[in-house]
């Protein structure tokens, strides 16, 4: 059971009919995940066990007719918490960690008897952009596995484009959910700040994280969002505003809709099929009866230096918890409390973690957080204001999601700050709290090029509009990769 030529409606529909049972679909999705993922690694633990009673759980309650989720497999990064399944955010430090709750986000899929299957591999603690920085595996992208899936969602949006789900939560920090999706060409949501509570979340920058759906279409993707947005007592920083239906204007069409395109996003630094593929989808809107001119954001230029600022000095404060005494890895050749510390987090954390814990914490010093984590926070606000400025006079913004398509593994993951650099697209959305959402729009040399949708805070509803117009106007969702290569 592959999912490549299914979308959650058409699989609902069999559910409904009794053609195949939640239970069967469960372990045929199981079966084809044991098959297909050694070559991928988009898994860091499969349930089994686990899923098939909760697919056996479903099928006696009975499949909902007006719940699409209903029976339905989903995976979930190794984040996001999962009561008495191990999660471990890739890292050792939590290599063998058993929550004692379930995350919001995955309690409302659970409540709608969706079934979790596994949760996926990603870049340890969120903490990069290739899936590579991940403590137990690398991730294969399913159109070429000489290369990278993208990160830190990698698993996540591996798994989808692999066939292997058809829905998979990730998070977005800085662009790790939209773009994995753009480099395995499939659907990436990051809702607005706020739209999804981030309860059970294992945080890396508190005020940037947001977690979003990953899907095959548009359709699909709002139908997700649906499910798990919505205020929760237990997250203060989750909105209160009303949760609109996601899929109600799906079919509304752009005719009237101003989008504007970033003159910096189209810089030097883009690759050129990249260019060209967000020119190409300018024309569709075109055709489509929208307007598509230039705008402009000019404090872009400063968004890598304030990004890494604030979101290393958030995971500086954020990872203080993991000292080997409460949870997680504890050194066993400790002599005194000092000691402890040092060394459990020395074995339990990767580079790229101890990296972000030391620019953050020198960011935050005496004498030092004037200079930079508070001009940060102002080069934050000027950014705010640029977004601010275009959505007077632009409905949505389009740009590229990522400067390139998917890379080769082994190839940026040595020099951090070409790793950096490659968020420079998707990170302003998240210093600016606004949704965005990266669809299939095109290729280069066979692999998948995707063109990241930006709306006003809470207009999540025009994004899947324009998404779905796009999609329905193209077939590029449609593709689906040889495995391994050679697309």
């Amino acid at each position: 059971m592959n999912y490549f030529d299914h979308s959650l409606s058409d699989i609902h529909e069999q559910l409904v009919k009794k053609e195949i049972t939640s239970e069967d679909l469960t372990k045929e999705t199981l079966s084809n995940i044991h098959e297909v993922d050694n070559d991928i690694n988009a898994f860091i633990t499969i349930d089994d066990e686990g899923a098939l009673a909760k697919a056996k759980k479903a099928d006696e309650k009975g499949i909902d007719a007006d719940n699409l989720l209903s029976g339905m497999p989903v995976a979930i990064k190794d984040n996001l918490v999962t009561k008495g399944l191990k999660t471990t955010a890739a890292s050792k430090i939590l290599e063998n960690f058993k929550p004692i709750y379930t995350a919001t986000a995955v309690e409302k899929l659970e409540a709608l008897n969706a079934v979790n299957v596994g949760k996926t591999n990603m870049d340890e603690f969120a903490m990069g952009g290739s899936t590579e920085n991940s403590a137990f595996k690398i991730t294969h992208n399913p159109w070429d596995t000489t290369k990278v899936p993208g990160g830190s969602s990698g698993g996540s949006a591996a798994s989808v484009a692999a066939g292997e789900v058809l829905v998979a939560l990730g998070s977005d920090t800085g662009g790790s959910i939209r773009q994995p999706a753009s480099f395995n060409g499939v659907v990436g949501m990051k809702p607005t700040y706020g739209r999804v509570s981030r309860w059970g979340l294992i945080a890396f920058g508190s005020s940037l994280d947001q977690i979003g759906p990953i899907t095959r279409n548009v359709a699909d993707n709002a139908t997700v969002l649906n499910a798990i947005s919505g205020h929760d007592t237990h997250d203060m920083t989750s909105s209160t505003k009303d949760v609109p239906d996601f899929t109600s204007t799906l079919n509304s069409g752009v005719k009237g809709l101003r989008i504007g395109i970033p003159k910096e996003f189209m810089a030097a630094g883009i690759n050129d099929d990249v260019k060209k593929v967000v020119l190409d989808a300018a024309e569709t809107y075109k055709k489509l009866g929208a307007t598509v001119e230039e705008v402009s954001l000019p404090h872009t230029k400063y968004g890598v230096a304030a990004y890494y600022i604030i979101s290393s000095s958030e995971a500086s404060s954020n990872l203080q918890r993991f000292d080997g005494i409460r949870y997680g890895h504890r050194s066993q050749d400790a002599k005194n409390l000092e000691e402890l510390y040092v060394k459990s987090r020395s074995e339990g954390f990767g580079d790229e973690v101890k990296r972000r814990i030391m620019l953050g914490t020198f960011s935050l010093s005496a004498g030092f957080y004037d200079a930079y984590f508070k001009k940060a926070a102002q080069v934050r606000t000027l950014m705010i204001n640029d977004f601010t400025n275009a959505f007077k006079d632009f409905d949505l913004i389009l740009a590229p999601t990522a400067p390139t398509p998917a890379y080769g593994i082994g190839e940026d993951v040595s020099d951090p700050m070409t790793m950096y650099m490659n968020d420079v697209l998707t990170l302003p959305v998240n210093l600016a709290g606004l949704p965005g959402m990266s669809i299939p729009a095109g290729f280069s040399n066979g692999l998948p090029v995707g063109v990241q949708l930006i709306g006003r805070p809470y207009d999540e509803l025009t994004i899947y509009q324009a998404g779905n117009a796009f999609e329905q106007s193209t077939d590029f969702h449609k593709q689906t990769p040889k495995m391994g290569g050679n697309n």
